[in-house]
């Protein structure tokens, strides 16, 4: 499969401007369309003042600004548009005539590969695709504001629409570090489907006199957890967005309920915004009706979303916390209430709605059981399986029911004689972001140190399966893989990476060591000094340095990374997995890792001194000493001996994980596991007494 690789944008304002700046950043060369000079340079003046705000908040350096700056070519007239780019995104206004009209010149302007995508929140996509002369080149795609920094994409595809363009379209998403929706194309896909009735019901409620907009955002946001309430929201995003999208849903879904409250369209026409004084207390009756109310749209509307097989219900979560940044979505919040206590409100809105709830929330109900989630998916191509880790709005981090979840799978693929190769991914930016840190702090506080050791060592059991599957195993690591995460990714024969990836073991810098194979595979691979480097500092890896260490086994562009997998499958497994040296020793890194982290010098570093024969004023010496300064000791002390041990037990893998098992209780039992720990999810520098 050819990826995307060009791109064209149609559209100047905020959201195509904000669709070509993400591209940009993401490394693609992009065009930027619009229909006159004036709007082109108005994209670009956009995209110039929030890379600069972009540059005072440190994100970027002033160096990068003008590499993403050059990457974006700015194209008056459609027509204009190269006609070899792989993928054209219309981002004009949204009228079904406007955007036909644009790919009607698109179709003249392109050549038959290049695909064609209309960034649409409300337009039906099979009526778009069938108004273009490519139907099975051609998919929706829903940003979400500010597209630069939102990281929700939903991808639409028609009927008509080809699986090779699909997943060209997903893998691009993808590239943006995208959290990806695949969805059906109903009214409203999914996030709006529920999101823009909400901000309806809250009008409704309004005007019922239950409360005024203060009270009803403080209500919805107690009651979802969240920052801003629908009013709020309203006056950010616009209310005649708001309107339009309401009564185009009423219009599609026929639904008398949705079209637009009669406070709502007064606003509009006035052109003025929702007033929201400070007084937010009312009475608990009233906050009751309020939140029930609120709480039983979403309900009953996420529901049917999964009924008409739009998505998963696991996708209309990841929607509300990553698209709309809810803390929970709508069936986590059914879970945490109660399923039949949250059924009872979907069912009094539906009354109110005029329609029917789909059979098997009730049925659900009366088991007295949460909704179960699945964050593990595989794909079978040939003899090749992909798992993929779909847990992108936490960054994939491993939690119980994902390890657990991934050793059955695991299992299943391991007996499956149809398959060669296991192939692991993440879902969204990240490979896997590390282990899910709230589990640690949350068993520390309550003095549960039994269930972090029975998570670790169903842990290690779990990456077991990749050390000795029959199956030749390739972690696709083109994102950020980070502590547990990189260890998953060392468990298996080979490491597929792009300039995209990024590593990192950040243990000893909150207060613990590596527990799952870090601290011995990663000698066995680069060699004990390489990854005391890794290991003890906590230094960030990047591609080159991975693979020249040999933490990456494949480093290619993202054009290659199919044909690698498959080469990969066709050459088996490694002959010699554990070389226990860098790939490239005259590397940088390695050869300074090599004299700099010698067993020499490791008494020295572990006292906080620098060694002899190296200038603590050298750039390299000094960055290593001030991030072992910033570790926790005993972490540190911990880490180094352990891999010592994987010296020590050299081919006896086994005896060092042991070992590595063996002492978790000595470091979760300090007061620095803890404070580094909780440091890390309350974003802030932690203070370590060496306790």
């Amino acid at each position: 499969m050819k990826p995307i690789e060009t791109v064209a944008i149609v559209g100047a304002g905020n959201m195509g401007s904000g669709i070509a700046q993400k591209t940009a950043q993401e490394q693609f060369p992009v065009q930027m369309v619009d229909r006159e000079q004036q709007w082109v340079e108005r994209g670009q003046s956009t995209i110039a003042t929030l890379l600069g705000e972009a540059v005072e908040r440190r994100i970027f350096s002033e160096a990068q600004v003008e590499e993403i700056q050059s990457r974006i070519t700015g194209v008056v007239g459609v027509e204009n548009v190269a006609s070899d780019t792989d993928l054209v995104i219309e981002a004009v206004f949204e009228d079904f005539d406007v955007k036909t009209a644009v790919f009607n010149t698109l179709d003249e302007a392109c050549g038959e590969e290049t695909i064609l995508a209309s960034n649409t929140s409300s337009l039906s996509v099979n009526a778009l695709a069938e108004a273009t002369a490519r139907p099975d080149r051609f998919v929706g795609l829903h940003f979400f504001y500010h597209p630069a920094k939102n990281r929700l994409v939903e991808v639409i595809p028609s009927e008509l629409s080809s699986q090779e363009t699909i997943a060209r379209v997903e893998q691009y998403c993808k590239m943006l570090g995208k959290v990806v929706i695949v969805c059906k194309d109903r009214p409203g896909f999914v996030v709006n489907r529920f999101f823009v009735p909400w901000l309806n019901e809250a009008c409704l409620l309004l005007e019922e006199g239950v409360g005024t907009t203060a009270q009803i955002d403080a209500v919805a946001c107690e009651a979802f957890d969240i920052g801003m309430g629908p009013f709020a929201l309203m006056n950010l995003t616009g209310p005649p967005i708001a309107l339009h999208s309401t009564n185009y849903l009423a219009e599609q879904l026929n639904t008398p309920r949705y079209t637009g409250a009669k406070s709502l369209q007064e606003l509009v026409d006035a052109g003025v915004m929702w007033e929201i004084d400070e007084e937010t207390d009312c009475e608990a009756e009233a906050a009751k009706i309020i939140s029930e109310r609120l709480l039983g749209q979403v309900f009953a509307v996420s529901s049917q979303i999964v009924a008409e097989e739009i998505c998963t219900m696991e996708d209309v979560d990841r929607g509300a916390k990553v698209g709309l940044r809810w803390m929970n979505g709508p069936f986590e919040i059914m879970n945490a209430m109660g399923i039949k206590e949250a059924h009872r409100m979907a069912s009094a809105y539906a009354t109110l709605a005029e329609f029917d709830l789909p059979p098997f929330f009730a049925i659900k109900a009366e088991t007295g059981h949460g909704w179960e989630f699945n964050f593990v998916d595989v794909f079978q191509t040939g003899g090749v399986a992909t798992v993929r880790l779909n847990r992108p709005e936490a960054m994939n981090a491993l939690n119980e029911t994902l390890v657990t979840q991934l050793g059955a799978v695991l299992d299943d693929l391991n007996a499956d004689d149809s398959v060669s190769t296991i192939v692991l991914e993440g879902a969204g930016k990240a490979f896997v972001a590390g282990a899910d840190v709230k589990f640690f702090v949350d068993k520390l506080r309550a003095n549960s140190f039994p269930d972090i050791y029975e998570f670790t060592a169903n842990g290690h059991a779990v990456l077991n399966k990749l050390e000795n599957s029959p199956k030749t195993t390739i972690a696709l690591t083109t994102g950020l893989a980070l502590g547990g995460g990189l260890e998953l990714a060392l468990a298996c024969d080979y490491r597929v990476g792009t300039r995209r990836s990024q590593f990192r073991f950040p243990e000893t810098n909150i207060g613990i060591y590596p527990g799952l194979g870090g601290t011995q595979r990663t000698v066995r691979i680069c060699g004990v000094e390489a990854a005391r480097w890794a290991v003890l500092a906590g230094n960030f890896v990047d591609c080159k340095t991975a693979h020249a260490l040999g933490i990456l086994t494949h480093l290619v562009d993202p054009a290659e990374v199919t044909g690698t997998v498959d080469q990969i499958s066709s050459d088996g497994k490694p002959a010699n997995k554990y070389p226990g040296t860098p790939q490239d020793s005259q590397h940088p890194v390695a050869a300074f890792s090599s004299s700099f982290y010698s067993n020499e010098n490791m008494s020295t570093l572990l006292s906080g001194s620098c060694p002899d024969g190296f200038d603590v004023e050298d750039r390299n010496v000094s960055r290593q000493l001030k991030s072992l300064s910033r570790t926790a000791p005993i972490a540190l002390r911990l880490a180094s001996e352990l891999l010592d041990s994987a010296v020590a037990t050299g081919d006896d893998l086994d005896a060092g994980l042991a070992l590595e098992l063996s002492n978790l209780a000595d470091i979760f039992g300090t007061s620095d596991a803890l404070e580094g720990l909780s440091a890390l999810i309350e974003g802030r520098r932690p203070t370590y007494t060496n306790g």
